[in-house]
């Protein structure tokens, strides 16, 4: 049969529409896979299936986080999961926020075995989560400890004075709202606060005595919250040995009977809905190997730090 003309034309037409369905397609069909295998942004790697080791970071500030204690109850309701590592590295936080992290992973421990370890930083409410594990390896040179809590506000009464602005205020009583940033904090004021803060310490120091089995008041500088090298806190029986995620894994393997071999997987905390296009740029991220999140992570981290509300557990070397 003899085609004319306008008859080619239009096959060509219909064979070029056939191919970009087929390729459309075949786009589709790649990211119904990246869906599957990266959808689940709490487990990393292929082997998040299979019985394996968790890893959950803890880094940069901590804070009352409720994506951090979700992650930890739903690793401790993962049957594949035979144990959790607690890979520290912060300076700590708000002590709420290490109180309620301490909580989450002591319920952790009821059901699989916990052990931390501890990388540059693993002071104040970074120290309260190790704490709470059954094992805490550190590096020789981590710093830990910083046993303690402290309370800050900024006096800005002067600099109002100077710009010619004044403040003014009704309240219910005297120890109300304070102590102030507006007006100088007086004897009374002081006291109460020192006060809330004994008592955030001497929780602190208690905690310390119960898990690490001493008597804080025989370790050195531990109730002026000083820290210490990984090979001193060792020595002090805070911290119970110096090595990496590798001696924890034989640990958990020879102390705690975990089979040897198992994967060691990260799991992270759900990250937030970021639309379709957002998806769509993480998920090419992931595939790409580019971490693309990260400048998320910093930003994040930035924020945190300067929402430090309340009784803070963190260290950071004083500059005079």
């Amino acid at each position: 049969m003899i085609l004319d003309a306008d008859s080619v034309i239009e096959r060509r037409r219909l064979k070029r529409r056939v191919t970009v369905w087929r390729i459309a397609a075949v786009v589709l069909g790649l990211l119904l896979l990246a869906v599957m295998f990266l959808g689940d942004k709490e487990m990393s790697g292929s082997a998040s299936f299979l019985p394996h080791i968790a890893r959950i970071s803890v880094s940069g500030v901590i804070t009352d986080d409720r994506k951090m204690q979700d992650l930890i109850e739903k690793v401790a309701k993962a049957e594949q999961v035979k144990a959790v590592i607690l890979d520290i590295n912060s300076p700590g936080g708000t002590t709420t926020g290490g109180e309620a992290m301490y909580d989450a992973v002591r319920r952790l421990a009821e059901k699989k075995p916990v052990v931390a370890t501890c990388g540059t930083l693993a002071t104040s409410a970074a120290y309260i989560v190790a704490l709470a594990t059954d094992r805490i390896f550190v590096y020789g040179n981590t710093i830990t400890g910083s046993v303690g809590v402290i309370f800050q506000w900024a006096n800005v009464t002067d600099l109002l004075e100077s710009l010619g602005i004044k403040v003014e205020e009704v309240k219910s009583g005297p120890l109300k709202a304070v102590p102030s940033p507006f007006e100088p904090t007086d004897e009374r004021a002081r006291e109460m606060t020192a006060e809330m803060v004994e008592d955030a310490k001497v929780w602190f120091v208690d905690l310390v005595g119960e898990r690490r089995k001493l008597e804080p008041g025989s370790i050195p500088g531990l109730t002026d919250g000083r820290i210490y090298s990984g090979r001193q806190a060792v020595k002090l029986k805070l911290a119970d040995q110096i090595g990496d995620e590798r001696a924890a894994v034989r640990w958990l393997s020879k102390e705690r009977k975990i089979p040897e071999g198992l994967k060691v997987v990260e799991w992270k905390p759900k990250a937030e809905s970021s639309g379709l296009f957002g998806w769509l740029f993480e998920s090419v991220a992931e595939i790409f190997g580019t971490s693309a999140s990260k400048i998320g992570v910093l930003l994040g981290q930035a924020a945190a730090t300067l929402k430090l509300d309340g009784l803070v557990s963190v260290w950071h070397p004083q500059s005079n």
